[in-house]
C-alpha cells in the first residue's frame, strides 16, 4: 500500500512495484542482475501492485519488462467504483469501502471530509491510520450513503472521486507482453457479501465480472492468460491460488510454454468508465 497506506491506488502500487525492481537489479547487493529472469506474484492488496506493474512496465520500465517471465494475481481489483458499490451492506466487508475511500483520497489529495456526515468523519477518524484487517467486521451493513451528506448520496457524484475511479481501472495503464496466470472466486455470500444486482457474484471484496473481461481484454491484444474461477470467498480463493500460482510461475523460470485458457473465459461486466448519472 505504499508508504502512505494508498489502499487502493493501483498505479501508485505499480509504479513503486517497478521502482523497487530497478533498484533491486541494480544494488549490485543481490543475486539479482541485469539478466535475471524475474516474475510477479501477489494476491489481493499484492494482485493490484503485481497487476498494475505488470501493465504499466513495457511503458514505464521496459529494462525491467525484458526480465519478465511471468505475472500471475489473484482476488483482483479491477474496476474499484464497481467494488463500491459490490461490497455495500456487506457483513465483513463492508469497513474496507471506507478504507479504499481514504486510501485513494490520501493518493490523490482528495478532501473526502468535505463529502462526509457526522458518522462519516468518526469513520475516516477511527480508520485513517488503520489496516484493511482492522477494518473487517467493523461496520456491518454499512453503505456510502450512510457516510456522506445528503447532495453525496451517490459517490459518483463527487468529480473527483469519479475521475480517480475511473483512472484506476486496470487495464487502461498498458497491455501486459509476459504470460498471467489470474484467479479469481465468486463465493462472496460465504463472507457476507450478496451478489450485485449490476455487476454480479465476486468474493465478497472483489467482482468476477470485472475480472473476466480483463482477462478477456487482455487475450483479445494477444496476451496468453491462464484464467481460473472457483466458487470460493476470498480467503477460500486465496488459499487455492497460492500453490497454483507458484508451481505456474515455477515453470515460467523453467522455460515451459505457457497454456491459454483465453477461448473458454465467459463475458463480465462492461470496464467502461462510469459517469456521474450512473
Amino acid at each position: 500500500q505504499g508508504p502512505r497506506a494508498s489502499f487502493g491506488a493501483g498505479r501508485e502500487y505499480g509504479y513503486a512495484t517497478l521502482d523497487s525492481l530497478r533498484a533491486l537489479r541494480g544494488s549490485g547487493s543481490s543475486d539479482v542482475t541485469t539478466d535475471s529472469k524475474m516474475a510477479l506474484l501477489g494476491y489481493s492488496g499484492g494482485a493490484i501492485a503485481t497487476e498494475w506493474a505488470t501493465e504499466l512496465a513495457p511503458s514505464y520500465a521496459p529494462e525491467v519488462n525484458r526480465q519478465l517471465v511471468g505475472s500471475a494475481f489473484g482476488g483482483v481489483l479491477v474496476h474499484p467504483l464497481h467494488n463500491l458499490e459490490y461490497v455495500q451492506g456487506s457483513t465483513l466487508w463492508a469497513g474496507v469501502l471506507a478504507s479504499g475511500l481514504i486510501g485513494i483520497a490520501r493518493a490523490y489529495d482528495i478532501e473526502i471530509k468535505t463529502y462526509l456526515n457526522d458518522r462519516g468523519l468518526a469513520v475516516v477518524k477511527r480508520l485513517q491510520d488503520k489496516s484493511i484487517a482492522y477494518a473487517l467486521g467493523q461496520y456491518p451493513g454499512l453503505r456510502w450513503k450512510d457516510l456522506a451528506l445528503p447532495q453525496y448520496a451517490s459517490v459518483n457524484e463527487i468529480p473527483d472521486v469519479l475521475r480517480v475511479g475511473n483512472e484506476l481501472i486496470m487495464g487502461t495503464g498498458g497491455t501486459p507482453t509476459v504470460p498471467l496466470y489470474i484467479a479469481q472466486g465468486t463465493g462472496g455470500w460465504m463472507e457476507g457479501t450478496r451478489s450485485s444486482a449490476r455487476y454480479g457474484a465476486g468474493d465478497g471484496i472483489m467482482v468476477a465480472g470485472d475480472v473476466r473481461s480483463l482477462a478477456r481484454q487482455y487475450c483479445a491484444a494477444g496476451t496468453k492468460v491462464k484464467y481460473e474461477q472457483y466458487p470460493l470467498s476470498h480467503v477460500g480463493t486465496g488459499a487455492a491460488f497460492f500453490p497454483k500460482s507458484l508451481l505456474w510461475t515455477f515453470d515460467r523460470f523453467a522455460g515451459r510454454a505457457p497454456t491459454s485458457t483465453c477461448g473458454r473465459i465467459a463475458a463480465g461486466n462492461s470496464l467502461a468508465p462510469l459517469r456521474a448519472t450512473d
